[in-house]
């Protein structure tokens, strides 16, 4: 069984964690809370996708993140002519030893943080190449199964579907990622801040904020959090109120969910609460850090009905009624003694 985590332990953890936030924060002004939940998302060891118009600086976050982690960064720009071996890599001709052979010659995607960039303008072929790499953290190519490097991240970046020229993700992939976040515009006061102080809008140099050791240690941290039986019902039961035929679910998802959320969603919103506390200076997973990884980890993988969609019903307003509806604490509490 694991070890409370200690006071020194949880601060080492918020300095490390310090050191990545204020880079980003000075990197991408006025988005605090964007930058908060991909350090969630890395610390969980999870997959990334921000959804936004373009200009918001989902680009620019990433690329921070690749320089203040001190990982090898890739980046991809998808678009609708890119092959799957353009990303997994393929086996070229050479000579070796006076014979020709076929070597593998890696694709970008052997890199500890890749940056797909609008993803869902490439093909759901090409789309599908980053399945097995976002699972197995492997890629196979002529049936030889190639390892990727540890720790493994893709941080991807799509336009909203409306837009011209765009693919809709499929729900296995999109079940892939720990997090789907929309990302907001900004404020009158930050884009001033920017005019006033960014040339062209060119964000400042990031620095190495960890070092490979570090970041080693602040997974280790992270796993340490303790999540405790309350916590996990209270997760457990917030998805399984996804399904409809479930009797327990809001009538608002009896009506609108198509298909609920599996398993791997559970496991999400656990792994990414643990990341959350330990943001947060705490050893232990509070309520409060399940409802607020709740929405990034489950409205994408909601599968609504095709007439909850016409009539304007989002996965991020359902999940927001399920917080409201689940009580937290799964059994009456006892009445005080008298």
């Amino acid at each position: 069984m694991t070890t409370m985590m200690t006071a020194a332990e949880v601060d080492r953890a918020r300095t490390l964690l310090g050191a990545v936030r204020d880079g980003c924060n000075a990197v991408l002004l006025g988005q605090d809370e964007l930058v908060d939940l991909a350090m969630i998302a890395l610390c969980a060891r999870g997959h990334l996708l921000l959804e936004g118009l373009p200009g918001l600086g989902k680009t620019e976050l990433v690329k921070a993140l690749g320089r203040l982690l001190g990982l090898t960064f890739r980046r991809v720009q998808f678009t609708p002519d890119l092959l799957p071996g353009d990303i997994t890599g393929g086996p070229i001709l050479q000579e070796r030893e006076g014979e020709k052979v076929f070597v593998f010659q890696p694709g970008p995607l052997f890199a500890n943080l890749v940056l797909a960039d609008e993803i869902n303008r490439a093909s759901p072929k090409t789309q599908s190449a980053l399945l097995e790499a976002m699972q197995e953290h492997a890629v196979t190519v002529l049936g030889e199964t190639h390892a990727l490097p540890r720790p493994f991240f893709v941080l991807a970046t799509q336009n909203p579907i409306e837009l011209e020229g765009t693919y809709p993700l499929p729900e296995a992939q999109l079940d892939r990622f720990l997090f789907k976040v929309e990302v907001p515009g900004v404020s009158a006061d930050v884009m001033t801040q920017i005019l006033t102080s960014r040339r062209r809008g060119q964000p400042p140099a990031a620095a190495v904020a960890l070092s490979a050791a570090e970041l080693d240690e602040l997974f280790a941290l992270v796993d340490r959090v303790f999540l405790p039986q309350a916590v996990a019902s209270y997760v457990a039961r917030l998805v399984a109120a996804t399904h409809p035929q479930r009797a327990e679910s809001p009538a608002e998802v009896q009506q609108a969910v198509r298909y609920g959320a599996s398993p791997r969603a559970a496991i999400a919103i656990g792994e990414a609460a643990r990341a959350a506390a330990l943001l947060a200076g705490r050893p232990n997973v509070d309520f409060a850090d399940v409802q607020r990884v709740a929405v990034p980890a489950l409205a994408h993988r909601l599968v609504l009905q095709h007439t909850a969609v016409v009539g304007g019903t989002t996965a991020t307003a359902l999940v927001r009624t399920l917080l409201e509806r689940v009580p937290a604490v799964g059994r009456p509490l006892p009445e005080a003694v008298q």
